[in-house]
């Protein structure tokens, strides 16, 4: 059924009462929540339907307005509903846009979940900490969450309310996208890829472990290695498949416990088929919480020039298992282990060899490219970061046993 039939039915029903509709209006209202909210029809008429009945103070219309009136958890919504909720505002976010009047987190009892609210509906400015009934909000999904959305149709009013929020921490092998809450072991570090990242690495928790960054953000602080913490409201995303958690919109407490981090390792096994640049001995800048690798002229992105630079060991390769291949990363304890050289030998063999660092790539790579390994890890963004790696025997029987089974199911 068209927008515009609908339209037909709801001043047909509303001119029965007495009201004189604008249908160019309801239809405009229409449009809106069916095609940038992305509402169902049936629920729009509805919504439509019950918001023109009160304009007007008319009764007995049908759509009742029911589904935009009854307070709702934010537990119990779902994307494609009008809802009226009351939360408190524990998080708001820089706008990326003019459009954009404000956007952030709100929370009840149950649950939590993003918020945006167009500046083109002109709505009064919510403040962190308060709560707010809002009325008449769209749910859309974004990011594979329910993603409440404030227009010119909601209204929002200030409560005068100051009940405490204990949110209940979540799994990290429950979380799902939207906004999520742990407490959580930072079990590593990682080099930052953008001039704009504060921090990058690896939570865990008795169940496994998620990816997490913190973006530069004034009143954002770094979290500590081997410290656990109690995460609220953290921002979960999805890419790929796979989630992380972003901070900035987290409360972030340190907890005097302890964690057992249990890990969900992958295993490989395969052939290492490609030794990427940038294996070997390397150099990393010096300054604390920084750890980006440097170029061969000493430089940093971010700190610039760093004479005091410090030496480590990696290698960044292609693991085939003749099915598929998978990047790999190896920190220094393994590299030396499966290339049979110390981080000490290797500065001295670069600090007196004419190739200098070209050297250690050279002798690595002859001694680990082309041999099979089986390979164990957590796999994040695609890549595998190696915990430990050992060698694997070939066996020309095996081998044999493929070619004789290939040979027969060609025959």
């Amino acid at each position: 059924m068209s927008l515009s039939e609908v339209t037909e039915r709801i001043s047909r029903k509303l001119e029965a009462k007495g009201a004189q509709p604008d249908r160019q209006k309801i239809e405009s209202r229409l449009r809106r929540l069916v095609e940038e909210f992305g509402v169902n029809t049936a629920e729009a008429e509805r919504t439509v339907t019950g918001d023109l009945a009160r304009e007007y103070n008319v009764t007995g219309v049908g759509g009742g307005g029911s589904s935009s009136t009854e307070l709702r958890q934010m537990s119990e919504i779902a994307p494609g509903e009008w809802v009226t909720i009351e939360g408190k505002i524990v998080a708001l976010t820089p706008s990326l846009s003019p459009s954009i009047a404000q956007n952030g987190i709100i929370a009840d009892s149950s649950g939590a979940m993003r918020f945006v609210a167009w500046a083109r509906g002109n709505p009064p400015a919510m403040e962190y900490g308060h709560w707010y009934r809002i009325e008449s909000a769209v749910v859309d999904e974004y990011k594979g969450a329910p993603n409440l959305k404030i227009h010119s149709g909601t209204t929002i009013a200030r409560m005068e309310k100051d009940a405490p929020l204990l949110p209940s921490i979540t799994p990290i092998a429950e979380l799902k996208p939207g906004v999520g809450s742990v407490r959580a072991k930072v079990i590593q570090n990682w080099e930052v890829s953008h001039d704009r990242m504060l921090q990058t690495g690896l939570l865990g928790d008795e169940t496994g472990t998620i990816k997490f960054v913190i973006w530069k953000e004034e009143g954002k602080d770094k979290l500590e290695l081997d410290a656990v913490y109690n995460i609220f409201y953290a921002t979960v995303d999805e890419y790929n498949g796979r989630l992380s958690l972003s901070l900035n919109t987290a409360m972030y407490i340190s907890d005097e416990g302890d964690i057992e981090v249990g890990r969900n390792e992958t295993e490989i096994q395969g052939a290492l088929v490609h030794i990427a640049p940038g294996s070997g001995l390397i150099k990393r800048c010096p300054v604390e919480g920084c750890n980006r690798t440097l170029s061969r002229q000493n430089y940093c992105p971010v700190h610039e020039i760093q004479p005091e630079f410090r030496y480590d060991l990696r290698l960044k390769a292609v693991l085939d298992d003749g099915i598929q291949a998978k990047n790999i990363l190896m920190q220094r304890e393994v590299v030396e282990r499966l290339a049979g050289i110390t981080l000490d030998e290797a500065v001295g063999i670069a600090e007196t060899n004419p190739l200098g660092m070209d050297e250690i790539f050279y002798r690595i790579r002859n001694a680990v490219l082309g041999r099979y390994y089986t390979c164990t890890g957590g796999e994040f963004g695609g890549r595998l970061l190696v915990d430990s790696c050992t060698p694997t025997t070939f066996k020309p029987e095996e081998l044999a046993g493929l070619l004789n089974r290939a040979g027969g199911e060609a025959a």
